[in-house]
């Protein structure tokens, strides 16, 4: 007797697509008020003459050519001219350069973060569980930031439906922060590093008898002292920054109250969506973090305090790094040389679960790696207008067209129509991105890491480019502090779409 068993197709996940730019063809908004204004006043000028209707066409056709051109995530030249003119006003200020500790000219004498967590400050409060959690306050912005701490359950020798559960907690979880009162964004971060192994010695060394045979003691010590150099440590943060409104202007215990409420549901969320073992994390904790960041070759003495004493009695203002430099490519600071990239095209068509697993897993040949998916939330009614203006746009694209170009806006129509169904019955809508930041340990090794990057997001199906004359910026962005990109572009986030 045979049986026959039906396979169970595995689920796909996609549809994720740019909101549509509102303009004429290439142009922005701005272009195309531009380009019609322009061309009402060249009619205004012909009615002088034809030199003054030339005059005036030329300087527009100059100034407006150039928007319809774009780079493969959507910049124009006038963007990367501005990205260019930051990194030379930086160099000439001398911002690319810090220097830190009591041999320096910043007062106090000592190890504040650079950059943009140079005016970042840490407080600490206490959850409805009376766990501590660090709040850090984005002076310059008004925001405020949470970080949480998970340790993922993994996908090793798990059904396919557990994880098919876990995927749409996730994104049950991530949908609710459309909801949050006051979020502003979300940053996840996997960061992973070979293990120096010092909590395994910790653990094991004190407990070998003394009285202990000569060959058990030998063998215990030669796997202290090998295991780690095959194995490697994952941590997974969660930063939310919110800014707050209170009675009293910027009430710091007033703030610290409203998050402390907010927390529990947060973790509870991140538990049934397979995060494991979640709680926030304390003050000491996420300075540590920042500290091994900027400095990784103190990251086993880290450890062996925090395994022996439970902590390191670190400070927010000693977190930083005793001197930093930036370069177009990359970011050298105290023990390291960091270089990160950012997302320029999300895999088109579907995937499935698994697609970013080799991105987020450990490597070797890297100092630590931090990949950071960064989230920007809608509200209902902003994510309504966006789904019904992509909807119009396409069906109006679908039958205007004809051939091929219809067959494709054909898909795009019917993938306008399923993202405009999933938000009537109650889905959110955010934007993303992703950013990866690989260290090392001196500039020689930046090639490797450079071939090791093509690799990891061919397999991933993503298309990354290097955050040239942004590198500080950026690799601020990796850490779980809390920075949001879009929050300290000099235009604000609805002009540039606009352009």
């Amino acid at each position: 007797m045979s049986v026959v068993t039906d396979a169970v197709p595995r689920p796909t996940y996609g549809n994720w697509r740019r909101p549509r730019r509102a303009g004429l063809g290439p142009f922005g908004l701005i272009g195309t008020v531009g380009l019609f204004g322009g061309f009402v006043l060249v009619l205004l000028m012909s009615l002088i003459s034809l030199q003054a209707a030339l005059i005036t066409l030329v300087p527009m056709m100059l100034i407006l050519v150039p928007l319809t051109v774009r780079t493969q995530d959507g910049r124009n030249p006038y963007q990367l001219f501005a990205v260019r003119i930051g990194w030379l006003r930086r160099k000439r200020k001398g911002s690319t350069t810090y220097v830190a500790g009591p041999l320096s000219r910043r007062p106090g004498g000592r190890f504040h973060p650079p950059g943009l967590l140079s005016r970042v400050k840490m407080s600490e409060g206490r959850d409805a569980y009376d766990r501590p959690f660090a709040v850090l306050y984005h002076e310059d912005r008004n925001l405020y930031t949470i970080v949480l701490g998970c340790e993922p359950d993994g996908g090793s020798l798990v059904d396919p439906d557990q994880m098919d559960v876990w995927v749409a907690s996730w994104g049950d979880w991530l949908s609710r922060l459309s909801h949050e009162p006051g979020l502003r964004g979300a940053t996840v971060i996997v960061e992973t590093a070979p293990d120096p192994g010092t909590r395994l010695s910790t653990e094991v060394l004190p407990r070998v008898k003394k009285d202990a045979p000569s060959l058990a003691r030998a063998v215990v010590e030669e796997v202290v002292e090998n295991y780690p150099a095959t194995s490697s440590e994952m941590h997974t943060y969660i930063a939310l920054t919110y800014r707050i409104v209170t009675k009293r202007k910027r009430d710091l215990d007033e703030v610290i109250a409203n998050l402390a409420v907010r927390i529990p549901g947060l973790v509870a969320g991140l538990v049934g969506a397979g995060g494991g073992s979640a709680a926030p994390l304390s003050a000491e904790h996420v300075s540590e973090i920042v500290r091994v960041a900027y400095d990784p070759a103190v990251a086993a003495d880290v450890l062996g305090l925090r395994a022996v004493h439970g902590g390191s009695g670190l400070e927010w203002d000693d977190a930083g790094p005793a001197a930093c430099v930036e370069t177009v490519k990359n970011y050298q600071h105290d023990s390291g040389v960091s270089r990160t990239w950012l997302l320029t095209l999300a895999p088109r068509g579907t995937v499935r679960s698994n697609v970013l697993r080799g991105l987020l897993e450990p490597v070797p040949g890297t100092r630590r790696k931090r990949v950071a998916l960064i989230y920007r939330p809608m509200d209902p009614a902003t994510s309504a207008r966006i789904v019904e203006a992509d909807r119009r746009a396409a069906q109006f694209m679908a039958t205007s067209k004809k051939g091929m170009v219809q067959a494709r806006a054909a898909s795009e129509m019917r993938a306008t129509e399923q993202t405009a169904a999933e938000e009537a019955a109650g889905a959110g809508l955010m934007e993303f991105s992703l950013m990866l930041t690989v260290t090392v340990d001196a500039n020689s090794e930046l090639a490797d890491a450079n071939a090791l990057v093509r690799n990891l997001e061919a397999a991933a199906r993503l298309s990354l480019r290097p955050a040239d004359r942004m590198q500080a910026a950026a690799f601020s962005c990796t850490l779980p502090v809390g920075v949001l990109p879009w929050e300290y572009t000099l235009l604000p986030h609805e002009l540039q779409e606009a352009l």
